[in-house]
């Protein structure tokens, strides 16, 4: 029976229970799985060391003859090890594995093994030895440069892959496999799913070299050609599929919305705060789509605090200040509708308070539902607030278009919520959100016509624009890049551990003059003290009693967390932002829009937990004045007398050295690297495809020729390889937010 990509691993060969255990941890099923299960690195037999000359402290990789395997106990520590010696040609040399007793059932007597790790001295008699080094089993011993450890005898083959592992599976049982898969003939059946022109335009690889390339390179040159090949391909399909989701969104006729300029621009004065040239330029931009006759579908991404409600209450007024247009005829009554959706009910009612202030003197009526309840303003008993209505009436005034402005939280998209002329939805921080949620939003039209709503995703969340590119290739992108007039730049410090009570002391000084603080830690309750993970992590409920108890004893000191209930949160916020809490304690349930202008200081504890776009929209919540703001940076539980490590220190230190978010952002990539970029699990993208993230040239030409082809052709008819390559895509329903 011949291989397929898709023929079962354990069908062709005999898996132990251990191997299919190690196997499904790495997400590898079938021979496709194993084929792009790539290397993470290469090893080269030609810089091998000899036992002889190792010495202290290197990294080193070492091939011999293993014997004496056998398992024991520390003698004081009891703790169960595994234990060997391995010689060549010029010496032997102890290695002890500890807490791994298994090795020495899994490893024959007299086999023939690659070690690879740290050297360590005994200093009872100064001799070597390998603690915990990794260790697999090989089929000969390379004899010199040139000869190959997994290659023909012929070939110059001294580098060898280093794969992800897992127990049971190592680097050489894999490659051992894919040399089986290479010699069955399966990829001279492969069909490329890139087309040949544009594999020549960019001097890629086909599939097969390319497949060939990476797991057996002869050198360093032909791998990276290979990961290039294989990171343009990830990143060419996601932008096929956002380029005809885009066409496609495209094709729907939408509301035509054509604002007074004049009252746009009184709208704009009312505004307390002198708008900014690029939230100007964002308004223009979006106003320009709105007049075209299909919807708009637009990014807008502002550092914290640089004013993005502000452009999108901007626009929601072009829109619900414009009737109708039904057959040509301009209706006498109703206006358009806008919906916003936020990610939280603490963000969906601050956002509700603040449209509130900007149209109640229009006579706009604004509402609001989430999963506790709806809202309306005004209220017929008080003009200049509002006031709590049942769902069925909010829902009811929605649908027949009483209420043009509807801001809420999931709650938006149920079922029960109709609009009569959705013409416009905003969604915050849209990357909270998935793609389906959005598309069940934006079909929400009364009337049942195939009409499309004006879409504005707004985001504060740092991203490189290497990947905003990719994961938002449907949508055009805004960036707002300045921060309101008169705001000033936050003084970041990082703290060192002897440093404490000087901080303290500098935040009591600002709570003197009625300023507010937050202090954010990364877990809610004391962890478990048998979880060594969980260590040195300050939680909330603690910190906020130490605090009371022993620094801030004359000051009110509130708690917030994720899972206190809706209304005790809504409880503890109002306080807050009325001052009757001083100090804040919460987990980082505020990164997202919380907004208190008289908060100028906030303390982030154990910020190693957190990654560098979290840090920076905590640290937002207190760029919301033109106060100065503070934010004092700590490391550790507090506890510690050592300050953070080198790598930590220097990460870290970005939060002092960058001009924004976005620079930060493109920090993140470039120094933690494509495999560790936060967020990289959430946007769903391959790690090979992270690596591409590093090359703006790779992505912007993936986006160009995936746009030629869309507009072309967007069945993708002439590329039945491409058609065929999306739709298994399709299959596996990967997610992209």
């Amino acid at each position: 029976m011949p291989i397929t990509p898709a023929t079962p691993l354990a069908t062709y060969s005999r898996l132990n229970p251990l191997q299919k255990k190690g196997l499904k941890k790495l997400d590898i099923e079938t021979t496709h799985d194993l084929l792009y299960h790539f290397p993470t690195r290469y090893g080269d037999t030609s810089e091998t060391r000899n036992i002889s000359s190792l010495e202290k402290g290197e990294v080193a990789v070492i091939f011999g003859k293993i014997s004496g395997l056998k398992t024991s106990k520390g003698f004081r520590t009891k703790i169960p090890m595994a234990d060997g010696y391995v010689e060549d040609e010029s010496g032997k040399i102890h290695c002890v594995w500890f807490n791994q007793p298994y090795l020495a059932k899994m490893i024959a007597e007299g086999s023939m093994v690659r070690v690879e790790g740290k050297v360590s001295e005994r200093k009872k008699n100064n001799e070597f030895y390998f603690s915990n080094p990794k260790i697999e089993a090989i089929g000969k011993l390379p004899t010199g440069v040139g000869d190959s450890l997994f290659g023909a005898d012929n070939q110059a083959h001294t580098l060898y892959p280093v794969y992800p592992e897992s127990r049971g599976i190592t680097s050489n049982w894999m490659y051992h496999k894919i040399s089986e898969i290479f010699k069955s003939g399966l990829l001279d059946t492969l069909i490329d799913p890139i087309p040949d022109e544009i594999l020549k335009k960019y001097n890629l690889p086909g599939l097969k070299t390319a497949l060939i390339w990476i797991h057996t390179p002869l050198k360093n040159e032909d791998a990276l050609s290979a990961r290039k090949r294989f990171a343009f391909e990830e990143v060419f399909f996601i932008q096929l599929e956002r380029q005809k989701t885009r066409k496609e969104y495209e094709k729907n006729p939408s509301f035509v919305i054509a604002p007074d300029e004049k009252h746009m621009n009184e709208f704009i004065k009312r505004f307390p705060f002198q708008s900014t040239e690029a939230q100007n330029s964002a308004i223009r931009a979006i106003i320009e789509d709105f007049s075209k006759d299909h919807a708009m579908s637009r990014l807008l991404e502002g550092d914290v605090g640089s004013g993005k409600t502000a452009v999108a209450a901007s626009t929601a007024y072009a829109a619900v200040t414009t009737r109708p247009v039904e057959n040509g005829t301009v209706r006498k009554y109703g206006n358009l509708q806008v919906a916003y959706m936020c990610p939280t009910e603490i963000l969906a009612s601050q956002h509700f308070e603040s449209f509130i202030g900007y149209f109640s003197y229009l006579g706009i009526q604004v509402g609001l539902i989430t999963g506790s309840g709806c809202r309306k303003f005004p209220s017929k008993l008080n003009p200049k607030g509002w006031t709590d209505i049942s769902k069925t009436q909010l829902l009811k005034w929605v649908e027949n278009g009483e209420i043009p402005i509807l801001i809420g939280t999931h709650a938006l998209i149920q079922k029960a919520v109709k609009f009569k002329n959705l013409a416009y939805v905003i969604i915050d921080e849209q990357h909270h959100f998935g793609t389906r949620q959005r598309a069940t939003l934006m079909r929400k039209d009364a009337d049942g016509k195939a009409r499309a709503p004006h879409l504005l995703s707004m985001t504060a969340t740092p991203i490189p624009r290497t990947l905003a590119l990719t994961i938002y290739g449907d949508l055009d992108i805004t960036l707002l890049d300045q921060m309101p007039h008169g705001r000033k730049p936050i003084i970041t410090e990082i703290v060192k551990p002897n440093e404490r009570e000087i901080v303290y002391e500098k935040i009591r000084e600002e709570l003197k003059v009625g300023r507010q603080a937050y202090v954010i830690c990364p877990r809610i309750n004391e962890p478990d003290p048998d979880k060594e993970a969980a260590v040195n992590a300050k939680s909330v409920k603690e910190e906020a009693k130490r605090l009371k108890k022993s620094v801030f004893q004359e000051y009110e000191i509130g708690i917030l967390h994720s899972k206190m209930r809706p209304a005790e949160k809504d409880s503890v916020m109002i306080d807050f932002k009325n001052g009757k809490i001083h100090i804040l304690c919460a987990t980082s349930v505020v990164e997202v829009g919380v907004n208190v202008p008289n908060a100028t200081v906030i303390i982030l504890e154990g910020a190693e937990r957190f990654g560098l776009a979290q840090l920076h929209q905590l640290r937002g919540r207190v760029i919301r004045s033109n106060h100065q703001a503070y934010c004092y940076v700590f490391t550790g539980d507090g506890s510690k007398k050592t300050g953070p490590s080198e790598k930590t220190a220097e990460r870290l230190n970005a939060l002092k050295t960058a001009k924004n978010g976005f620079e930060l952002a493109e920090f993140d990539l470039k120094f933690r690297g494509s495999g560790e970029l936060s967020g990289s699990k959430q946007w769903g993208i391959a790690d090979i495809a992270m690596e591409a993230l590093m090359n703006i040239k790779m992505v912007e030409a993936a986006r160009t020729e995936a746009r030629r082809m869309v507009e072309e052709d967007e069945t993708f008819s002439q590329w039945p390889e491409v058609k065929k390559h999306l739709a298994e895509r399709a299959k596996n329903q990967r997610h992209f937010e």
